[in-house]
């Protein structure tokens, strides 16, 4: 693992939890000399996580679209700042740039990111692994849904276990460095069976 992309709320939200969780996934990042790759923005969990890591002397690429560094929410202190036109080319260009994915506490946009890439590797696009980073349960009843939605037929359990749960951001770089990509096979409708 050389660069690992991390999706994050551009809010701290309500927890001091949330950001303490950040700045302890940066050390460990740095400690293992992985640069951080994100969305470029200097506000909520995603300043948080990229200042701590450079803060520590790692490397941080941020990537973001023009409408967003134009209103000024764009960090100008990162190692490189990649702008792009689209939402679209920031999320090809972040996953295209890194090894693996994690995401800390967000909101929608962070869950929509980390889906994406989750829906990317279903289809082969890629095998890189993804990661949750479980601070104070935050994920716990997503997690409990998607199980919910496997019960159903609507999520194969090869696919949702592909996704590394874990409270401590040591034991997912841990589960990350032993990653095994699932197999990827032909989804097939009950209708066609």
């Amino acid at each position: 693992m050389r660069r690992i992309c991390v999706f994050c709320g551009s809010s701290p939200g309500s927890r001091r939890d949330y950001a303490d969780a950040a700045r302890t996934l940066a050390a460990a990042l740095v400690r293992d000399g992985i640069t951080l790759v994100y969305g470029g923005g200097r506000v909520g969990l995603m300043g948080v996580v990229a200042d701590e890591v450079l803060r520590l002397g790692g490397q941080v690429i941020g990537v973001i679209p023009r409408p967003l560094f134009e209103r000024e929410v764009g960090h100008r202190s990162l190692t490189e700042l990649r702008v792009v036109e689209t939402m679209h080319q920031r999320k090809a260009m972040m996953a295209d740039l890194s090894d693996g994915f994690i995401a800390l506490p967000g909101g929608l946009g962070t869950i929509e990111e980390i889906f994406e890439i989750w829906t990317w590797s279903q289809l082969g696009m890629h095998a890189k692994p993804i990661g949750f980073l479980d601070v104070a349960g935050y994920y716990a009843p997503l997690m409990a849904f998607l199980d919910h939605a496997v019960g159903e037929s609507f999520i194969r359990g090869e696919m949702r276990g592909a996704a590394i749960v874990e409270e401590s951001a040591e034991a997912l770089l841990r589960r990350f460095a032993s990653y095994t990509p699932p197999g990827v096979t032909r989804w097939i409708d009950r209708e066609e069976t």
